[in-house]
């Protein structure tokens, strides 16, 4: 089984972010970057089915020299080969990244594409969907569990009030949701193992975008909250300030 993992790496959740002296993009200096953590379920997934069906796992990521350690990542957990399209600036889009991943995949040719459901940097939530527009491929994305048998793919998720169940033939373009397993954790072994295997960079095929950033801003910081202490009385007093100043009602 020829499985294709993409992956790509973010800011880590717990950094505090500044914005850039350009103001269209971060300041990165002291920022930590990870693999982005929906990435994870993709990968644990794909060697999973690595393990269960034989075959190889390619790790795949559109960024610049920094984006390997992504491919690392996954090399820790199982996956056999990476491989780099390679940017010089992180000034990409949705439609850049989409557009790279297809024309890399289609040399490949695997039975099966796995994303993370969204990346937690830009939470776009479309470039697995736009791959798989790309591709000619079905898509499914926030998948919590998925059986394959033979050619054909049985995928669960979540919806409001119950799951979904959907039936889909191989290849196939699949979105993975926390909740699908458990990404291992790498051991000494598989870490030293992972340094022997090597990155093939690549030129992008395309460096067409279709949006571009215009600017940056943090978002505004809460105000001084008020509290009120003499219950029922202060009831109108409350309404007052929600209709006044809040201005919610």
């Amino acid at each position: 089984m020829k499985i294709v993992v993409c992956v790509s790496l973010v800011p880590d959740s717990t950094t505090k972010i500044k914005i850039g002296s350009t103001g269209k993009s971060i300041d990165e200096t002291g920022v930590t970057f990870i693999i982005n953590p929906y990435d994870e379920f993709a990968v644990e997934e794909a060697v999973q089915l690595k393990e269960k069906n034989g075959g190889e796992v390619y790790a795949l990521s559109v960024g610049t020299d920094k984006s390997k350690e992504a491919i690392k990542k996954a090399f820790q957990m199982g996956a056999d080969k990476g491989i780099l399209l390679k940017t010089d600036t992180m000034d990409i889009d949705p439609y850049l990244v989409a557009k790279n991943l297809s024309e890399e995949i289609k040399l490949i040719n695997p039975d099966i594409i796995l994303f993370g459901k969204q990346s937690i940097d830009y939470d776009g939530s479309v470039v697995p969907n736009m791959t798989a527009e790309f591709l000619g491929l079905p898509s499914v994305n926030v998948v919590t569990k998925l059986d394959i048998n033979g050619s054909e793919a049985v995928l669960e998720r979540e919806i409001e009030g119950g799951k979904e169940i959907i039936k889909a033939s191989l290849p196939l373009v699949v979105g993975t949701q926390k909740g699908l397993n458990n990404p291992r954790y790498p051991n000494l072994k598989s870490i030293m193992a992972s340094k022997s295997k090597p990155i093939e960079e690549k030129p992008l095929y395309t460096a067409d975008k279709m949006t571009e950033v215009s600017g940056m801003t943090l978002p505004e910081s809460k105000g001084q909250g008020k509290i009120f202490t003499d219950g029922a009385a202060n009831v109108p007093e409350l309404v007052r300030l929600l209709r006044e100043e809040a201005k919610i009602i």
